[in-house]
């Protein structure tokens, strides 16, 4: 009996002696110690963690990946017990799980309490990017790096900065964490201090932010401007893309600022002076300038007089003799060319210019080396129905009436002889600059044959006429051969039972008055009723009166009859 309690009270003694060799017990395993550096070797620092073994640590948890430990003896550790050793008698510690656990810690304060935390981000992996916070490693999606996409992660990389911890499982060891959640947070204050202090007038830096086809946004750090393409610059910016660039800095003015739906214009040609100013000045009407186009469209060209200051040449104004043309048929954008100022408008900021003024009139120039009488030669360019266009020179045409083309024909039939680049003579008959119109003649080349008989005919003279066409309403007849008359149904007799066109037959002559004579036309219009009243008239004047008891047959007998006896 003495001996069964011998021994088991050395079987105590022993697992005593041995628990205390070991550190006690496997307690320990899975705990953070404090540990102190006692020597290095080539792989491992050997710690001090206060019990009766020491432990080991392996040299590459004391530092980065590729970089010399940041260790050495005297150096306390915060240190994760992993296992005892049986063999060598030694402790397993990690320096990392430690520090991975100090931050699990931490990290789960600060996820229940909705506060930022900081990391680094050390790596790209499929989806996003890896990020160290203080020894646990979290996972940041693309989608969560920045605000808007970003192209290049380079610069973010290595440097410290806040994160938001969206959902952790320390189970899995999961974290995931996002950058995009604290610029917004930030973005929204500085919306909110900015948006308070904002001021039409206020200069302000900015970043362009993105780019339209009608003007840029730009980043005023919280809140975007809209900066339009007619407020970049005084001159003409036809796209944004011209002067502007996606994340370039720039200085703006707040030009409106709407409180309530917070709308910001902002503008950059405002921070310059006005180039209109005093233009009125600097451009005198009447003034010439070498300008360049800038833009062309259907009712004329732009051309910039300096940076900032255009001027519109209609395309009335663009050429004297090309008409209907449209104005890229004339000029081209970027094209340098010469104009002339015509009218100044400061308060529209509008400039007319001139493009035909700085050259010479060519109607003009026809006029002085040309007389009127003298003659031409040219080509005909084109018959219309009222008459011939003839070139007389590389941009100017003069015209030919049809009732110029003969003194015998009609126009239409002197018309069917021509036809189109034939060579014509012919006489400048009038040149209206103004009108720019020249009229010629081709039978004023010879002379009227109707010259002669129409410088014997005058209103109110008796002629003998030829009857060449009975009509309806009238009779047309030619005197002297060479002279058209026409005269009317109620002209044709005194008596209106003889007004009658079909008692007269062509190849008859009779005797009519002249009523009016047309030189241009070369026509007379006549009246035999006429002719016949002043007959009777001058046979009462000069053989008796109706008064005395005479009728008008007797009057008209004796007229008769002394004129028979005359001859």
């Amino acid at each position: 009996m003495a001996s069964a309690t011998t021994t088991a009270h050395a079987g105590e003694d022993f697992a005593a002696l041995l628990d205390e060799t070991l550190g006690q017990d496997s307690g320990f395993e899975g705990s953070v110690v404090t540990g102190r550096v006692v020597r290095l070797t080539d792989e491992f620092a050997i710690v001090d963690v206060g019990l009766k073994s020491e432990g080991r640590v392996a040299l590459k948890e004391f530092g980065p990946p590729g970089s010399a430990p940041d260790v050495k003896p005297g150096d306390t550790f915060e240190l994760y017990v992993e296992r005892y050793e049986d063999r060598d008698g030694l402790i397993v510690l990690s320096r990392e799980k430690a520090r991975r656990e100090e931050a699990w810690t931490a990290l789960e304060r600060a996820f229940a309490n909705n506060q930022r935390v900081t990391g680094t981000i050390y790596g790209r992996v499929k989806g996003g990017f890896t990020v160290d916070l203080g020894g646990a490693m979290a996972f940041l999606p693309g989608s969560q790096v920045d605000i808007r996409p970003v192209r290049d992660v380079m610069p973010l990389m290595g440097q410290p900065q806040p994160f938001q911890i969206l959902k952790m499982d320390r189970a899995r060891g999961n974290i995931v964490v996002s950058r995009r959640a604290v610029l917004e947070e930030t973005r929204a204050e500085q919306r909110s201090e900015l948006i308070q202090g904002l001021k039409e007038g206020m200069i302000l830096d900015g970043v362009v932010k993105n780019i339209t086809d009608y003007g840029a946004f730009v980043d005023l750090g919280g809140v975007d401007g809209l900066l339009h393409v007619t407020d970049i610059a005084w001159k003409r910016i036809n796209h944004p893309s011209e002067a502007l660039q996606i994340g370039q800095p720039v200085r703006v003015q707040v030009i409106r600022f709407n409180p309530d739906t917070q709308r910001i214009s902002l503008g950059m040609k405002q921070l310059e002076a006005d180039p209109w100013e005093n233009v009125a000045i600097k451009y005198p009407p009447g003034a010439r300038y070498t300008g360049r186009v800038t833009n062309i469209t259907d009712y004329g060209a732009f051309v910039e007089l300096e940076p900032g200051v255009e001027g519109l040449v209609h395309v009335s104004e663009m050429s004297w003799t090309k008409k209907n043309v449209h104005p890229g048929k004339i000029v081209a954008t970027s094209q340098e060319v010469d104009v002339m100022v015509l009218d100044v408008d400061s308060a529209k900021r509008r400039i007319s210019l001139g493009l035909k003024q700085v050259q010479r009139n060519p109607w003009e120039q026809f006029a002085e080396e040309h007389k009127i009488g003298s003659v031409i030669e040219g080509e005909i360019r084109n018959i219309t129905e009222f008459g011939l266009f003839v070139g007389l020179s590389a941009d100017i045409d003069g015209m030919v009436h049809m009732s110029d083309l003969s003194w015998d024909e009609a126009g239409e039939v002197a018309m069917a002889k021509y036809e189109k680049g034939q060579v014509v003579q012919a006489k400048i008959l009038d040149v209206d600059p103004e009108k720019e119109r020249i009229s010629l003649g081709i039978k004023q080349l010879q002379e009227d044959p109707a010259a002669d008989a129409l410088s014997r005919v005058q209103k109110g003279a008796v002629v003998t006429c030829v009857v060449t066409a009975v009509q309806s309403n009238g009779i047309e007849v030619k005197v002297d051969d060479v002279l058209s008359g026409f005269i009317r149904r109620a002209e044709l007799a005194r008596d209106k039972a003889e007004q009658r066109p079909e008692r007269f037959a062509v190849g008859e002559k009779v005797d009519a008055k002249v009523v009016s004579v047309d030189r241009a036309a070369r026509k007379l219009a006549l009246t035999i009723r006429g002719r016949e009243v002043e007959e009777d008239k001058q046979a009462i004047n000069e053989y008796g009166s109706s008064d005395s008891g005479a009728s008008l047959g007797d009057i008209l007998g004796a007229a008769i009859r002394r004129r028979s006896t005359d001859a």
